[in-house]
């Protein structure tokens, strides 16, 4: 079916463009185009800095940031849409961008898909929560590798 829809989707904007070409005129149907392909940049910066923020903010509490990912992804896809020349992949685009559309996407996605992820061994700043630093003196580590180091002696498995 998706092979179908790509083919048929260049025949289907082309088809919009003379439509909408022959009831508002070739210049004004070009601004439109144009005038989508701005506002997809720029509800993209706008909106995907919100996400990155809400993403950070997840984590940083040690949620799962997988719905906010998802969000992410799909603002991504809507800003890609609009700044395809078309009429049928811009209302696709306009439609992404809706939390509402997002939220219903991620109620039929969530199902669908299966995420594991681990966010509770961590600490905030990142490293592993009560683990062990180890502090190396300039000696005590090189960049080049020790033909007696006793790890060269076991084998890779």
């Amino acid at each position: 079916m998706l092979p179908l829809l790509i083919l048929a989707l260049p025949l289907l904007e082309i088809a919009g463009f003379v439509v909408v070409g022959s009831e508002i005129g070739v210049l004004a149907t070009i601004g439109l185009i144009l005038l989508s392909g701005i506002v997809g940049s720029i509800l993209l910066r706008v909106q995907g800095f919100g996400v990155m923020t809400r993403i950070r903010t997840e984590m940083d509490a040690g949620r799962d940031p997988s719905k906010e990912l998802a969000n992410g992804a799909m603002i991504v896809l809507a800003g890609i849409l609009l700044l395809i020349p078309g009429f049928i992949t811009d209302i696709l685009g306009i439609l992404l961008f809706l939390p509402p559309v997002r939220a219903l996407a991620w109620r039929f996605l969530g199902k669908r898909v299966r995420f594991s992820t681990d966010f509770g061994g961590f600490a905030r700043r990142g490293g592993p929560a009560g683990g062990k630093t180890i502090d190396l003196d300039e000696d005590d580590f090189s960049r080049q590798p020790n033909p007696n180091s006793p790890w060269r002696s076991i084998r890779d498995e």
